[in-house]
């Protein structure tokens, strides 16, 4: 019996990583996956892949939105947002696979989507829990966002990890920002999502739904400053009291 997801777009982001596309469009396939439609936006691939992608095309039947040079994540996934003609939009990166739960709980999303007019999104994929959980039901929590939260990482109220979100989002919350880094753009959503009252779910066991997978062929093309993810003990503590100064001073005075 097919997986039917009626009124959802599947939205994702892409460049220069072909095989990875194609593993998550053939997994979702597998699963017996059926979306209203699907929207692959490309952020100018090369030459060879922009043939492959014309492959997968005809095979997936979805629609390939580009541009003729790349000009970065944010204009990549605003453009592919701007393709979506249904209410909802399942927006994954290239080098996510779905597990064999992944529909199940997706349906439940939905529902209580449908059920809530005040959500905004569920997120189903985290490197670590979102800190302030409120249990809900089917295995999601709310997640609670107030100014007096000390854990800098409430700032990831919103994540550009997989979700469920509603098509209109961009009305409510903006464009991303375009012309800067990766990681800036997901960072002035994140202040966006909280100061424009955002509400959203977390899965709980947010690692079952989804695989991230970067193979030695198509490496991940994010790139970081060395200083964010340093081990080192003094380097961390300087971390710690700059996100708690910076973040708290953006909520609060920053609008993006």
């Amino acid at each position: 019996m097919a997986n039917e997801f009626p009124g959802v777009t599947l939205l994702v982001t892409h460049y220069n990583r072909s095989s990875s596309l194609e593993r998550l469009l053939s997994s979702f396939e597998r699963l017996d996956c059926r979306f209203d439609d699907i929207v692959i936006s490309d952020d100018g691939s090369t030459e060879d892949q922009l043939t492959s992608l014309k492959d997968l095309k005809g095979r997936y039947n979805f629609h390939l939105v580009t541009t003729p040079v790349n000009k970065g994540l944010a204009n990549n996934i605003n453009k592919g947002q701007e393709a979506v003609r249904t209410p909802y939009t399942l927006y994954v990166q290239e080098d996510f696979v779905p597990s064999e739960s992944f529909p199940e709980h997706f349906l439940d999303a939905l529902a209580i989507m449908e059920e809530r007019n005040d959500l905004d999104m569920v997120r189903f994929y985290a490197y670590s829990a979102y800190p302030y959980l409120k249990p809900y039901k089917k295995g999601y929590s709310e997640m609670l966002i107030k100014p007096w939260y000390t854990n800098y990482r409430k700032i990831y109220y919103y994540s550009d990890h997989p979700h469920l979100r509603r098509s209109s989002f961009p009305d409510k919350f903006g464009r991303y920002a375009e012309g800067i880094k990766g990681d800036r753009t997901e960072y002035r959503m994140c202040v966006s999502f909280i100061q424009n009252n955002g509400k959203g779910l977390f899965y709980n066991d947010f690692k079952s739904l989804f695989t991230q997978v970067n193979s030695a062929d198509e490496p991940s093309t994010m790139r970081r400053k060395s200083w964010t993810t340093s081990k080192n003990p003094l380097i961390s503590l300087f971390r710690y009291g700059y996100r708690q100064i910076r973040y708290n001073y953006d909520l609060l005075f920053t609008k993006y």
